[in-house]
């Protein structure tokens, strides 16, 4: 082998040795950014989907005087979606899903879009007047309502 074929040899080896690691270092820098992106993606849809049972909340109050007792209380919600008769027409377009491709599912209403799906955490304080109610997501810091500020009824933590 002579030096010129040696050095288009090295010149070659050495061009898909920066490919490589120029490849690398592209993926070493949008692969964090697109995770970070991801979880704030995710973030918006439990903070939409707690918003979307906050209004559930206020609607089963507005047509029973009450919310949901904290033992079932969600469960009880989704069969107030499920069998009252206003609620099932509008259901579909006062609870529509961020993804405009999904169809709404009453069942799906009361648990995180975030895996591994828990339910969200419903506590009502029936000692104040008037009452009201905790709504938290288990997974994060986010609640919507308060157990002792009366003032805090139907807000959201993340305002």
């Amino acid at each position: 082998m002579n030096v010129e074929q040696r050095n288009r040899l090295i010149s070659f080896v050495l061009a898909i040795i920066i490919i490589a690691l120029g490849y690398y270092l592209y993926r070493s820098i949008v692969d964090p950014y697109q995770e970070v992106i991801d979880r704030e993606q995710m973030t918006e849809r439990v903070r939409y989907q707690m918003q979307n049972v906050r209004d559930a909340l206020i609607m089963y109050e507005r047509r029973t005087d009450s919310f949901p007792p904290t033992e079932g209380g969600l469960d009880t919600l989704v069969q107030f979606i499920k069998t009252d008769s206003l609620m099932v027409q509008q259901a579909d377009s006062l609870f529509k899903p961020m993804d405009p491709s999904k169809k709404f599912i009453a069942d799906s209403l009361i648990y995180s879009p975030r895996p591994p799906h828990s339910k969200f955490n419903y506590t009502l304080n029936d000692t104040l007047r008037p009452r009201i109610y905790l709504l938290e997501d288990p997974d994060t810091e986010d609640r919507i309502g308060s157990l002792e500020n009366t003032t805090e009824l139907n807000q959201a933590s993340w305002n």
